[in-house]
C-alpha cells in the first residue's frame, strides 16, 4: 500500500478545507433551508452574454486562444479602463497586445498568478483581516507569510493600520473593494493614502474590484469619467497604471460565476510574468466564453444593483436593532456581530442557525476571531426575510 503521507507535498498539508464548504454539507442534511450562505447572484446572466456565448460555441470557436485572451475581449476591457479610470492601454503595441493586460480563469486565476510571479519563500503579503478565505492560502501555495491586518470594528484597510506591519520582506498589500464578508467601501481617502504608503515603502497595491460594478450609490464617489459616481479605488489616481495591479472578473457582476472569467492590469513587468506563468497552468480562459463577456459592458446592471441595495437595507433595518453591523456598501453581503450576552462563538451561533433551517457562515472562516458570521442576501426576498426573522430571534434570546 502507497504510505501517502510521505506523498502528499506540505503545500497541501498546510491548506485546510473551505469552512464554508463544511457549512454546505451540514446544510444538505436539511429538507427546506434558507440559504444564505452563498456569495453567487440569484439572477440570471444576461441575454446578450448568453446569446453571443452561445454564438461563439456554434461558431466552433472552441479552441485554445492566445494565452493573454482574445483580442476582442482584451480590446473591450481596455476601451473600459480607458473610458472609466483614464489608463493608455495600446492593444496594437505588439502582436498579442499591450502587455499590460491579461484575461484570466477568473479573479481567482488573476490572484494566484500574481501570487507566483511576486512572492517567494519567506517574502510577506499583507492582507485585511477579516478576508477572503483564498487570500491566506495564496501565501502558504507560495511559501510566503499571510501578515494579517487587524480592520475591526470598520474593516478598513488604512494606511494607518498597514504602515506598521510593513517590512523588507513585504511584497505587496491586498486590498479588496468592496470587500468579502462585509461588503464594506474603501473610501477615496483610504485608497489614495493606502497608495501613497504603498510608493513610499516600494511595495505594490493589490486591489481586487471583483465586486466593482456593484457598488451602491451610497457609496460611490464622482469621477471624471462618463459613467458618473463609481467604485473608489487606488486605480484612479495619476500614474496608477505603473505601481497598482488591478483584478476584476465578470462572473459576481453579471452572474456567469461558473465560467471562470477575470483580468488583470497594470505594470508590465508583472503581468509578462504572469502570463508566463498562466501558459503552464491555466494555458487560457475559456475561448467561447471569452466572446460571450465581451458583451458584458453593454449590459445595464443597475436594475439588480439597485435591487441588492433595497435587500441590503432590509438587513441593516431587521438586524441592526439586535447587533453591530458595518454597513455595507457593495458586494451582497453583511458582517453582524453576534450579540455578547449571547456569550458564545460565531461558530455556535451558526450552529443554532442551521437547528432553524438557516445557514449563514461564520467568521472564523474569514478571520482568526470567530466573533460575527456572513450573510450573503444573494437570494429572493421572501427567502431573505424568513431568515432575518430567524437570525433575529436568536440573537435577542
Amino acid at each position: 500500500m502507497l504510505d501517502f503521507d510521505r506523498l502528499i507535498a506540505e503545500r497541501a498539508r498546510s491548506i485546510d478545507a473551505s469552512g464554508i464548504r463544511r457549512v454546505f454539507d451540514l446544510g444538505a442534511k436539511l429538507a427546506d433551508p434558507i440559504n444564505l450562505s452563498i456569495g453567487q447572484p440569484d439572477f440570471p446572466v444576461p441575454e446578450p452574454i448568453k446569446r453571443a456565448a452561445l454564438q461563439a460555441i456554434e461558431d466552433d470557436r472552441n479552441g485554445y486562444t492566445v494565452t493573454q485572451g482574445l483580442p476582442v475581449l482584451r480590446e473591450t476591457v481596455a476601451k473600459r479602463l480607458s473610458d472609466e479610470l483614464g489608463w493608455s492601454l495600446d492593444l496594437g503595441a505588439k502582436p498579442t497586445g499591450d502587455p499590460r493586460l491579461i484575461i484570466t480563469s477568473g479573479t481567482s486565476g488573476s490572484l494566484l498568478l500574481a501570487s507566483m510571479a511576486l512572492l517567494n519563500p519567506g517574502d510577506e503579503m499583507i492582507i485585511p483581516d477579516p478576508y477572503f478565505p483564498m487570500y491566506p492560502q495564496l501565501a502558504r501555495l507560495t511559501g510566503a507569510t499571510p501578515v494579517l491586518c487587524d480592520t475591526y470594528p470598520d474593516f478598513r484597510l488604512t494606511a494607518e493600520r498597514v504602515e506598521p506591519l510593513i517590512t523588507d520582506r513585504t511584497k505587496f498589500v491586498l486590498l479588496n473593494s468592496p470587500g468579502n464578508p462585509h461588503g464594506v467601501v474603501a473610501t477615496g481617502k483610504d485608497c489614495r493614502e493606502l497608495l501613497e504608503l504603498c510608493r513610499d515603502k516600494g511595495v505594490l497595491l493589490i486591489s481586487d474590484e471583483i465586486y466593482d460594478e456593484f457598488c451602491f450609490d451610497d457609496a460611490r464617489e464622482p469621477t471624471d469619467g462618463p459613467f458618473g459616481p463609481m467604485l473608489p479605488s487606488p486605480a484612479r489616481e495619476a500614474g496608477s497604471a505603473e505601481d497598482v495591479l488591478l483584478i476584476r472578473g465578470f462572473g459576481k457582476t453579471y452572474a456567469c460565476t461558473g465560467w471562470r472569467l477575470g483580468y488583470a492590469a497594470g505594470p508590465a513587468r508583472i503581468i509578462e510574468e504572469m502570463a508566463k506563468l498562466q501558459q503552464y497552468t491555466f494555458v487560457c480562459a475559456p475561448a467561447p466564453l471569452q466572446l460571450g463577456v465581451a458583451e458584458a459592458f453593454g449590459c445595464d446592471m443597475d436594475p439588480h444593483v439597485a435591487e441588492y441595495k433595497g435587500r441590503r437595507d432590509l438587513v441593516l433595518d431587521r438586524l441592526g436593532q439586535a447587533t453591530d453591523i458595518a454597513k455595507p456598501g457593495g458586494a451582497f453581503y453583511a458582517f453582524p456581530q453576534v450579540p455578547d450576552h449571547l456569550g458564545i462563538s460565531a461558530q455556535e451561533f451558526v450552529e443554532r442557525c442551521i437547528e432553524r433551517s438557516v445557514l449563514v457562515i461564520p467568521g472564523g472562516v474569514f478571520s482568526t476571531r470567530d466573533t460575527h458570521f456572513r450573510i450573503s442576501y444573494a437570494t429572493d426576498r421572501r427567502s431573505l426575510e424568513r431568515g432575518l426573522d430567524a437570525l433575529a430571534e436568536l440573537m435577542s434570546a
